[in-house]
């Protein structure tokens, strides 16, 4: 029988082998693209694996997400959820900025409290929450090629306890942490199923450095790689987590990192805060610690996560530490009639860098509230406000100025705001 016939039929075979070998390589691409979430809204994911106490997870991706994008964890409070988190702090608004992701867990449970006491959530890998976490990072690493070099985590009150045992039990997966509000690791330990420890809320639990050091180093046995850095915030008049907490974790993060419990600097950023850092000077020390003066559990508040920001070191593209005492200077003055005021608040950059990316904070005087401004967006209205630059005036060269301004109500007091800090670093004031 000839051949020749069948020299067409193989060309055919080979035609359609060829398309579905195409189709075979561009089929995981697609895949890819139906796993990821919306952006610019908060989105539920199922089935993001290993998950044995049924957390929810929801994720934030910004219209501008980054090619390998770090990974912010934000974890709520007892009676909160993954979007009373998203909804109350500037985490989304960050990420709009910067270009990060930030994953919301939610618990389920009916205490809406995570699980910071039990055995198996302080063992890496034990099992219950800090598990489901973990499997919500590594399914957002996956489906977003995250970098792993630069995941957070940070929380409120019970997320700032589980931002502690985070840390603790995944050395190798976090970067550093911000804990508002939190006790140490291993301080709310149970071993009768109970979730709460009244000797650890009262601030009765005391423990050597070097003690507090080893309940982490516990979490995982042999561990011997690189530690997260750690943020803490406490109130002086915590009724619900009592202050000695605050002095308990600084000796816990401490021994941990290896570094002094003497601090290597001390300032106040605002009014009634103390901040001291230990390890380092600078914007990222191993150990950054802020104590509110008169401030009770609810201490969280607009700015607060800026700040944060900035320890984690992602409100900026690369290493370089931001400005220092001295390097920026603000003249802020105030026109006042019967009940309201307008406000001039000129910020120059007096080091030898351009900054890329500014976030001025301030205290507002008591009774003002800012209705409306120009040059910034401000948040929140009143109290500690933080004003961030507009997309026209972010980048200021040495020795350049940036002009912004409020209109604001008061009850009596109309003056200026007395001090002011860019980037967490504060400022001259004239």
């Amino acid at each position: 029988m000839s051949t020749t016939p069948r020299r067409p039929l193989r060309s055919v075979l080979l035609a359609l082998l060829s398309l579905l070998a195409a189709a075979l390589v561009a089929a995981p691409g697609a895949s890819a693209r139906t796993q990821a979430v919306p952006t610019a809204a908060l989105t539920e994911i199922t089935g993001f694996g290993t998950n044995p106490s049924n957390l929810q997870m929801y994720l934030y991706v910004p219209d501008n997400v980054t090619a390998h994008p770090a990974v912010v964890v934000a974890v709520h409070y007892c009676t909160g959820s993954g979007p009373a988190m998203y909804n109350g702090t500037e985490w989304a608004r960050l990420a709009d900025t910067y270009g990060f992701v930030v994953i919301y867990p939610s618990v389920t449970r009916s205490s809406k409290c995570f699980d910071v006491s039990s055995p198996q959530a302080l063992k890496r890998g034990g099992g219950s929450d800090p598990v489901g976490i973990k499997s919500m990072i590594d399914w957002t690493v996956n489906t977003y090629s995250a970098d792993t070099a630069r995941i957070y985590a940070t929380g409120i009150s019970s997320g700032a306890m589980m931002t502690n045992v985070l840390l603790g039990d995944y050395p190798d997966v976090f970067a550093a942490g911000a804990a508002f509000a939190g006790v140490p690791f291993g301080c709310f330990a149970t071993t009768d199923g109970s979730e709460w420890n009244s000797a650890c809320s009262g601030g009765t639990i005391t423990h050597t450095p070097q003690q507090w050091g080893d309940l982490v180093r516990a979490a995982y046995p042999g561990y011997n790689g690189t530690r997260p850095r750690m943020q803490l915030w406490h109130g002086t008049e915590d009724d619900v987590l009592r202050y000695p907490n605050f002095g308990e974790e600084i000796k816990q993060w401490t021994n941990v990192l290896g570094v002094s419990q003497t601090p290597a600097a001390t300032d106040t950023p605002q009014s009634g805060w103390t901040r001291t850092r230990y390890g380092a000077t600078g914007d990222r020390a191993p150990v950054e610690a802020v104590s509110l003066q008169g401030v009770g559990h609810n201490l969280y508040a607009g700015g607060m996560a800026a700040r944060a920001l900035t320890f984690f070191g992602l409100d900026s593209s690369g290493p370089a530490p931001q400005p220092q005492p001295g390097a920026c200077k603000v003249t802020a003055t105030t026109n006042a009639w019967s009940t309201g005021l307008t406000a001039s608040v000129t910020l120059t950059n007096t080091g030898t860098t351009a900054i890329n990316g500014w976030q001025l904070a301030f205290t507002l005087p008591t009774g003002q509230t800012i209705t409306n401004g120009w040059g910034a967006t401000y948040s929140p209205a009143s109290g500690a406000v933080t004003a961030t630059n507009a997309t026209y005036n972010g980048t200021i060269a040495p020795n350049a100025s940036v002009s912004i301004g409020y209109q604001a109500n008061h009850s009596g007091n109309s003056a200026a705001p007395g001090s002011f800090s860019l980037n967490g670093t504060a400022c001259t004031a004239s």
